[in-house]
Formats: C-alpha cells, structure tokens, sequence
C-alpha cells in the first residue's frame, strides 16, 4: 500500500471533517443538543487524527541514521496508535459523558431543524470521504474481505480512514434518530441515548485501531504473498541450492527486513559464496521492491539441522542462547 493513496484518503477525511465540526458546532449553538455537540467534538477528534497520520507519514520519510540505522518508518505506526487513544477519549468518552449527563438531566431541543439540516449535511460530506477511502483502498484491496484488509494491511493510513469513516456514518445516523425521536416525543432522553450510543460505538472503534496498530508496533512478518515471492526468488538459481529458514519484518510499510539462511555447495570457494548472496540479494529485490534491509547467511545443509528450524531462543525475549548453525 503505498503513502500517496493513504495521504489522498487522509487529506479527504480533513477536509470533511473540518467542514462538518464547523457546521456542528454552530448547530449545537441554536439547538443545545448534547447529540450535536458530541458528534461537533467527534469530527473535531478525527480532524486532529487525520492531521496526526499526515505528520507520521512527513516523519516517517526521513533518512536512516546513525542511532536508528533502519530508518523512520515505523512512526506511522506511531502515530497510527495515537489516532486511537485521540479517538477513545476525546471522541468516546467524551460523547459517554455527555450522554450520561443528557439521561440524567434532559431538556427539550431548540431550534431542531438545524441539527437535522446539519446532520443530513454531515452525511453527504462523509460519504464523500467515505468513497474516497473505499475506492483508494481497492487499489490494494486485492481479493481480501474488508475485515481481511483492516486486519493484514500494513499502512496503518486506510485502516484507520475507512474505520473512522464508517463510524461517523453510523454515528450520525444515530445523533439523527436520537435527535429526531427526542424531536417526535419532546423528551430530550432520546437526544442523550444517541449520544450515549454514539460514544460506545466510538469506544468499540479505537479498540480494533489500537489493536491493530499494537500489532504492527510489535513487528509483523510479510504476507503469505510476498514471504512465497521471496523465498522463489532465493533458490530460482544455480547459485543456492535451497533455502534453510527465512524471518521476514516490517520496518514500516514499504520498508522490509529480510534474514535467511540458504545453502550453498560444500566445494564453494569464498567468491563464489559472496557471489552466490549478491545474486540471491539482487534477484529478492527486483521480487519484492519494498525488501530494503536483506541478510544472508550462508551455510552447508544438513537435513537433521535444518528441520529444527530457527532457534526459538535465540529470538529477542528468549534465553541468551546462539542461534542454531544448521
């Protein structure tokens, strides 16, 4: 997924959302609906979320250095973490409290067509954001499911855009009925059960993010796709007779890690060895273009070593323990 279709989505939802907490805000004015203002709140929230994906992305594109040799790119992931803290309790808890306080405490709405002018209005803007997500994220959608997609994608950018946008759809779909019941029944209670449930629906939202962009912080390994596109792309050659074991890492979206250890001939002198890495390195790179950082290591094969696999403590967090040299 590359950077110039999330910042297309992102820039999208800004705009949007800053034209839509606008007309918010000024209904909540006329109308005093705690529904309003909770929505006005929740797109000023994702406003400053979207401002926040913008930045990581600027930050992510600085070069390596000598105290972070792989690069910055992992600050998307960053940034993608604090879209869901920004979205759990500016956006959520906030609108939960207001709920709270409208059922506890109800008053009759005023001037209630603006808050549905507003919200009809609000509608229109978000589904164009709403589109404008979609349509970039089937360029990269591939044949995965939409939940597929926000669970394996590993640009944080659309993920978080297509959530974000699909729950202020609903939410306002929600402020319109709590407003328009609290309209039909003159009990401003509907007005806060909409609110409330806003809030919750908000909650439930920057979990998954959270979740998902943990995961990422983590470091996650390639695709199925592109672990199969690399390791054909190592043996496809008569310089490496078979691939021993290979770890693959995100350094950040476009940017991957690659470690293996392939087997080369017993009679193979130094040069051919070198050779044989710098063809098996050149070959992963034209495969797979986002393998930036690739490691090598030769060795003879030998079956009963090799089915072991890596050695699982010699993995960060495991015991202080060499690797295995099958």
């Amino acid at each position: 997924m590359s950077a110039g279709g999330g910042s297309k989505a992102v820039v999208a939802a800004l705009a949007a959302n800053l034209g839509i907490a606008v007309a918010k805000f000024v209904a909540f004015a006329f109308t005093r609906s705690s529904s309003m203002l909770a929505e006005g709140v929740h797109s000023l929230a994702d406003s400053g979320n979207q401002v926040l994906l913008l930045v990581g992305g600027k930050r992510a594109q600085r070069d390596a250095t000598p105290e972070h040799p792989f690069g910055y790119g992992r600050e998307r992931y960053i940034y993608g973490f604090l879209v869901s803290i920004v979205l759990f309790s500016v956006g959520g808890m906030f609108a939960i409290y207001e709920g709270y306080e409208k059922i506890a405490h109800p008053h009759e709405l005023k001037s209630w067509y603006w808050a549905v002018g507003v919200l009809v209005f609000s509608i229109v803007l978000e589904g164009f954001s709403f589109r404008t997500a979609i349509k970039e994220s089937n360029l990269h959608r591939g044949r995965l499911t939409w939940p597929q997609f926000v669970r394996r994608a590993k640009s944080p950018e659309l993920p978080i855009v297509l959530l974000e946008d699909f729950g202020a759809l609903i939410g306002l779909f929600l402020a319109l009925i709590g407003v328009s019941l609290a309209v039909a029944t003159g009990d401003g209670v509907w007005d806060g059960i909409g609110t409330l449930c806003i809030g919750i629906l908000l909650v439930l939202i920057a979990i998954v993010l959270a979740l998902e962009t943990r995961s990422l912080l983590l470091g996650e390994a390639a695709d199925v796709d592109t672990v199969r596109a690399i390791e054909a792309a190592i043996v496809d050659g008569p310089d490496v007779e078979r691939l021993i074991h290979m770890r693959t890492l995100h350094l950040g979206p476009e940017e991957l890690l690659v470690a293996a250890k392939i087997a080369v001939d017993h009679d193979d002198t130094a040069v051919d060895v070198a050779r044989a890495i710098d063809a098996a390195e050149a070959r992963i790179r034209k495969a797979v273009p986002i393998a930036r950082v690739i490691y090598l290591e030769p060795d003879i094969y030998r079956a009963d070593e090799a089915d072991r696999g890596p050695d699982p403590d010699a993995t960060p967090g495991g015991k202080d323990r060499h690797a295995s040299t099958g």
